[in-house]
């Protein structure tokens, strides 16, 4: 019976080592258990103290020796943020249509300023080839980056909801990289319309009454032709405009261009407001100057077309610079095949 009783012994101690086993394992499971939840709190906690530093702008450790690379999150950039898309973008949107409605206005209210006589078909050089060259570059120049500037900004408001994902994509890298190889060019030609025309563009007494008379474009003075020389108010007021703002532009892509001479963030976020609010300017700006160039005064544009003006249009509205040409006899007969009458207006 003993023996029995030790043998039945003998047959539960497997049982009882199993048991102790599973109880020991489930044991130890819970307490690591417990200890991945501690840790996962612990790292938590960490973690947010962590990127509070961080969103607070607090500077790490980095073995870069470039400015600001020891901060991951720059928090004034969120005033850059809302300056540009809460803001500038709007404004932007407005100023451009605004000028677009008010150029329209102008036109079906005020109408073209025609010429007061029937042209002469003799002819005046105004503009040599060098000259409608550099024109003509610096406006293909300037209109293709406005309008690839335009589509960074606003694109993604008015063009991406209608075309598939690979299109737009393909879209808006196209326009990035065109502005960004193409932005240099329009600095160097800035720089070439300076040297080329500046002396002719210095205002003066007679720029002062042009402009007091509107340009005799508008209310009682049209059709008075106030005197100008060989630019007129508005045609100086255009460059310098020009000028001005297209150096804020060209500086400021510049800076944008090549982000390795140490710019901060801070340059960086100053120089994207000064380059959209001269961008903006010039695009207002210019749409006015294509306006007159294009339907609001009658022979302005074969000039830069042609290189030559007719003597009635340099009368009226280059009074100043007429008398000078025709005293040095540089005023060309007219045409002998066709004579006047073949002289029509635009």
């Amino acid at each position: 019976m003993r023996y029995g009783i030790l043998r039945a012994k003998y047959r539960m101690l497997p049982l009882l080592v199993a048991l102790l086993g599973l109880f020991s394992f489930s044991a130890l499971a819970h307490k690591e258990a417990s200890s991945d939840v501690a840790q996962r709190e612990m790292t938590q906690l960490a973690g947010a103290d962590y990127w509070r530093q961080v969103r607070q702008g607090q500077e790490g450790y980095t073995t870069s020796t470039s400015p600001e690379h020891g901060i991951l999150i720059s928090t004034p950039g969120e005033t850059w943020f809302i300056l540009k898309e809460k803001w500038m973008s709007p404004a932007g949107a407005i100023a451009i249509f605004g000028s677009i409605a008010m150029v329209v206005m102008a036109y079906w209210l005020l109408g073209p300023l025609m010429l007061s006589k029937p042209r002469t078909g003799r002819k005046l050089t105004r503009w040599s080839r060098l000259d409608r060259a550099l024109h003509w570059s610096m406006a293909f120049t300037f209109l293709t980056l406005a309008f690839s500037g335009l589509m960074l900004v606003y694109g993604k408001h008015f063009l991406k909801p209608y075309m598939p994902t690979d299109w737009w994509a393909m879209v808006i890298y196209a326009a990035k990289q065109y502005h960004n190889y193409v932005g240099p060019l329009f600095f160097i030609l800035l720089v070439f319309v300076l040297l080329k025309w500046w002396r002719k563009s210095l205002l003066n007494k007679v720029d002062i009454q042009w402009f007091l008379k509107l340009g005799g474009m508008v209310g009682k003075y049209k059709g008075t032709h106030p005197s100008a020389g060989f630019s007129n108010g508005g045609e100086k007021a255009i460059y310098w405009l020009l000028i001005v703002f297209g150096t804020f532009a060209a500086i400021s892509g510049l800076i944008l261009d090549f982000p390795i001479f140490g710019q901060t963030r801070r340059d960086m976020e100053l120089s994207n407001l000064i380059h959209m609010f001269s961008a903006l300017i010039l695009i207002c700006g210019f749409i006015f100057h294509i306006y007159i160039g294009l339907f609001g005064m009658e022979g302005a544009l074969e000039g830069m077309v042609t290189g030559k003006v007719d003597e009635t249009w340099a009368k009226e509205h280059h009074d100043l610079w007429y008398e000078e040409m025709k005293a040095q006899g540089n005023i060309e007969p007219a045409n002998q095949k066709g004579g006047e009458s073949d002289v029509t207006r635009q």
